[in-house]
């Protein structure tokens, strides 16, 4: 009985953990996809803030990420920095680009 109880248990952290890494890497896209488009629209200072948004949400993601997502996350991670970085010098079309590439490295490790 206390081995089923312990299994139990050792499930619903794992499954717990996985929808918080979720949660956070939707929410990190969502940030991005606002930086993108005010990146398109050359307007570094505000793709600055939304990308300053997603790290963090990211960085949240990568904490309770595990394996193939955490490596993602953590490469969306730098592709962030290096955004915010671009952007914060005024280069809204290279720090588009990188959050763009941060994007596909949050999405592959959300699947």
């Amino acid at each position: 009985m206390k081995k089923l109880a312990f299994a139990c248990a050792g499930l619903m952290l794992f499954l717990s953990t996985m929808v918080f890494a979720e949660e956070h890497a939707y929410a990190a896209i969502e940030h991005a996809s606002q930086a993108i488009s005010q990146g398109k629209a050359g307007k570094a200072p505000a793709l600055v803030e939304h990308a300053e948004k997603a790290l963090e949400h990211a960085k949240m993601a990568e904490d309770v990420a595990q394996g193939h997502s955490k490596a993602q996350m953590q490469s969306a991670v730098k592709s962030l920095d290096k955004a915010i970085t671009l952007g914060k010098s005024g280069d809204a079309k290279s720090a588009t680009q990188s959050v763009e590439e941060a994007v596909g490295f949050l999405q592959a490790g959300n699947k």
